[in-house]
């Protein structure tokens, strides 16, 4: 059993994928053994998150991984029965969704198994469970889909709802079952009338059980499963071609980007980074510079070896005098020279950015697309065009979106976007013939289409709510332009500046307060 770290590239499955992977698994192990391997794994983690509690209360769906909680019931009350003098201290509660009959072939075993061990059975979760308890999510895992939600057997599913509201709302920790109940394993979010009214109230965990899933990290998953967990069931069979992999970090690092620089180098040997952005009070009365200022900020701060800031309004800026951090040189756009650098643009760009867009994208070798540029190009269909025929010149793109960005570049809805993240990104990646990077709770990275017909795609494990702020999206494409310019591929640049992002904000000082400059002032530490 291994707790998923945030620094380790591991493999992740669809439901299609994980249910192949079970099916061979199941064909060549004696009956019942998978979940009993899972129901230990369940037992043994239960007891460790919660060694002192004096209830453990599992919910049983009518399924698989109802049966995977009742064998996990059998271990934890077999464990009880072999220490008389805990057995009194302590309670094995089975809430169950379906009788014994209308379960299938597995979770009948492991019914039987609960019952022969003593497992007591009860209709709700026990009113009188305290912190130190803990409850089991083994309602739905992986298989809930929009047709279970629709199932005309009402009886049975007022049944579930009134458990997993149960288990939403406790007090009590919390362990689920490959995935919280209610979430689609594939993207992170609830189906329709299984979302929790409210955040969670206490810890939860979650061990994914064979697999791990896109769902556990992106969208809602992250909030509630929780710690993530892995059991492979000591199979070796989740070891294969990944559908898409969490992000690591240091498989992620080139050499120019992870060993220390060489003593015979000098600041052209880490890239030139131009950042075009800022548009200035003279243009609306809107001042938007300091975006490009924390972009241009975060570059520097990433490791570029020269950073220039070209602001789309001169009366902003003057001179280097005016400049609160020197080591920036300030360029008027008509002067700075694209072709030869990596460019970070639209980062408080407003609508003066759109008139330096077509040279932009005509002329800048690596250019990372962030706020108004990206909205001027979803408006445009003729920067639109000169954006997807940039990599057949071998110009190459970054896009950084937010979910609403994202939208109206899709032509759709944020609430499409957000409710199937990993599809927005890779399409994104193919329309654009781009790297696409989806902000958001469990950042998504798809890089452009080559040979294959699933781009390479990532989910970023890294970062909190500390990020939702003003200013740390610049942070971030500055970030990126500063990695891509010290020579990764444009997708590792922007997998690993989203990995950089959130390990800052995961691992923030106490006694500092949290700003977006102070982030980007932290990236070199």
């Amino acid at each position: 059993m291994l707790r998923i770290p945030t620094s380790t590239a591991l493999p992740l499955f669809d439901t299609a994928a994980t249910r192949t992977l079970e099916q061979q698994a199941a064909a060549r192990l004696p009956a019942h053994s998978l979940m009993q391997r899972a129901g230990a794994g369940l037992a043994r983690l239960a007891r460790a998150i919660a060694p002192h509690a004096r209830c453990i209360w599992i919910a049983c769906g009518p399924g698989n991984n109802g049966g995977d909680g009742l064998q996990a019931a059998a271990w934890l009350q077999q464990s009880l029965n072999a220490a008389p003098e805990t057995a009194r201290s302590c309670r094995i509660l089975v809430s169950c969704v379906r009788e014994r009959a209308h379960m299938p072939d597995d979770a009948r075993a492991a019914w039987d198994a609960a019952r022969e061990a003593g497992v007591q059975w009860t209709e709700h979760m026990p009113a009188d469970m305290g912190p130190q308890d803990l409850c089991i999510d083994a309602l739905l895992g992986i298989g809930l889909r929009l047709p279970d939600a629709a199932s005309p057997r009402t009886g049975m599913n007022e049944r579930l709802l009134t458990l997993l509201r149960s288990l939403q709302s406790s007090t009590s920790s919390v362990l689920c079952a490959d995935i919280a109940s209610g979430l689609d394993a594939d993207t992170g979010q609830y189906l329709t009338g299984f979302a929790p009214p409210n955040a969670p109230a206490s810890a939860r965990h979650t061990l994914a059980l064979l697999t791990l899933q896109p769902g556990l990290f992106t969208g809602s998953g992250r909030d509630a499963c929780g710690q993530i967990w892995w059991d492979d069931l000591d199979t070796g069979l989740a070891k294969g071609e990944p559908i898409l992999t969490s992000l690591p970090c240091a498989q992620l690092f080139s050499p120019g980007a992870s060993t220390p620089r060489p003593h015979a180098s000098h600041k052209g040997s880490f890239g030139d980074v131009a950042i075009l952005g800022g548009e200035g009070l003279g243009q609306r009365g809107l001042s938007m510079t300091g975006a490009a200022w924390l972009a241009a900020l975060a570059a520097l701060h990433g490791g570029a070896g020269r950073v220039m800031l070209a602001l789309l309004d001169a009366s902003a800026g003057s001179g280097q005098a005016t400049a609160p951090w020197p080591e920036i040189m300030l360029r008027s756009p008509e002067a700075q020279d694209w072709r030869s650098t990596t460019v970070a643009c639209g980062c408080g760009g407003g609508v003066a950015v759109r008139a330096w867009l077509p040279q932009i994208l005509e002329q800048a070798p690596r250019l990372v697309l962030d706020a108004d540029a990206l909205n001027a190009v979803a408006e445009d269909e003729s920067l639109a065009s000169l954006l997807k025929e940039r990599r057949q010149r071998n110009l190459h793109t970054v896009l950084t979106p937010h979910p609403l960005e994202a939208a109206r570049l899709l032509k759709t809805n944020t609430a499409q976007v957000q409710a199937q993240r990993l599809h927005a990104a890779r399409q994104l990646a193919q329309r654009f013939n781009c790297t696409a990077l989806l902000k958001g709770s469990g950042t998504v990275i798809a890089g452009p289409q080559g040979d294959s017909d699933a781009p390479t795609c990532w989910i970023n494990p890294t970062g909190n709510a500390r990020l939702s702020t003003g200013g740390t999206g610049d942070v971030l494409a500055g970030l990126i332009a500063a990695l891509w310019a010290q020579g990764l591929e444009p997708t590792q640049a922007a997998a690993l500046a989203a990995w950089r992002h959130g390990f800052a904000a995961d691992h923030w000082p106490a006694r500092i307060p949290f700003s977006a400059s102070a982030l980007a002032q932290r990236l070199g530490a």
